[in-house]
């Protein structure tokens, strides 16, 4: 597929439920955060709000039920599986066999978890809409854990499922057909666990990594781009959290120049790497970050699509009430049907 820049246009004006949400969540951090950027985990579990598993919910007509899976309880990897009602075995459609993603989510490697319930009802959505099986991989976080703990635990976690397979996927699975996905930190994540993959695919025998899916992903360096200059008051992240975040995760001593943040795509050209597409959002500080890794993709022959949609912040995802919101899943949920068709 040739890459494509596809831009959106959305209303200018934010719901004032939006900005009642931003307002708390802005409010909020002067609560968990503490003033050495250390995260106070009792206050913030009163904020992050979960939801439970097994549970099953009725998205749009189909059935998503949902269970946890063990990987290594000794540091709480663990992943959320999704799956929608045509894999159950009574249904006419249960030989149908359907896409894997395997999503990381964001928080800035220091906060929320695969059951936190913005992105339990974004997996949701997405297992219905696509339809595929979805496992959301819960990872330790910063700074109690530090660079690279977060990349060994979504390594580990990809090689459990690629191993155990069907006895903890649902027998429509294709791993032939299986995307990496994740928003925010989820979205650097996604990057770094493909490369190591791809660097040590002797180690996989039923995963085949179709695509990445990258949702405004949390890439960064120690020049300061014009959009973050230009966005500082946009809404849930600025420069000064940003700051926080890398602080946080990345190695002591180490500035935002480290690989893990710096991010380029030119680094790739010599590896096999899969069609990207990354969403950006025009209100989002690292939206310029974001294209540059486009860029960087596309200079190395790399396949890649993005999608922009102007009006969008960082998260805005898990603001159902936004229109990009309904725009995201079907963009999303078209690229996926149309990358397993086309392999």
């Amino acid at each position: 597929m040739a890459d494509n820049k596809n831009t959106k246009s959305q209303p200018a004006g934010l719901p004032f439920i939006t900005r009642l949400k931003l307002l708390i969540v802005a409010s909020s951090r002067n609560l968990y955060i503490r003033p050495d950027g250390t995260i106070n985990r009792r206050i913030f579990s009163l904020i992050d709000i979960k939801a439970s598993a097994p549970a099953t919910k009725l998205i749009n007509g189909t059935a998503i039920s949902t269970s946890d899976v063990p990987v290594d309880p000794t540091r709480d990897l663990w992943f959320r599986l999704f799956t929608p009602s045509t894999t159950n075995t009574n249904n006419s459609n249960s030989n149908k066999s359907l896409p894997l993603i395997v999503y990381f989510h964001g928080g800035g490697f220091m906060s929320y978890g695969a059951d936190s319930k913005s992105f339990d009802d974004l997996c949701s959505n997405l297992a219905a809409k696509v339809p595929a099986v979805i496992a959301s991989i819960n990872y330790r976080l910063a700074p109690e854990h530090k660079y690279p703990s977060q990349y060994d635990d979504a390594f580990d976690a990809l090689k459990f499922i690629d191993t155990q397979n069907y006895a903890v996927l649902p027998a429509c699975t294709d791993f032939n057909k299986c995307f990496i996905a994740g928003d925010s930190a989820g979205g650097n994540i996604a990057h770094h666990v493909t490369v190591r993959a791809l660097q040590n695919a002797c180690e996989f025998d039923k995963i085949k990594i179709t695509c990445i899916i990258a949702l405004q992903p949390f890439f960064g360096g120690e020049e300061l781009t014009e959009s973050e200059i230009r966005l500082t008051k946009a809404p849930m992240i600025d420069v000064k959290r940003t700051d926080l975040m890398w602080r946080n995760f990345l190695p002591e001593g180490a500035n935002r120049n480290h690989p893990a943040a710096h991010v380029l795509g030119t680094e790739l050209k010599n590896l096999d790497f899969p069609e990207t597409f990354v969403i950006v959002g025009g209100n989002d500080p690292l939206q310029d970050w974001q294209r540059r890794y486009v860029e960087g993709l596309k200079n190395c022959g790399k396949q890649v699509e993005y999608i922009e949609y102007p009006n969008a912040f960082h998260g805005f995802y898990g603001f159902p009430e936004l229109p990009e919101n309904a725009l995201l899943f079907e963009d999303v949920a078209s690229f996926i049907r149309k990358q397993a068709h086309s392999n």
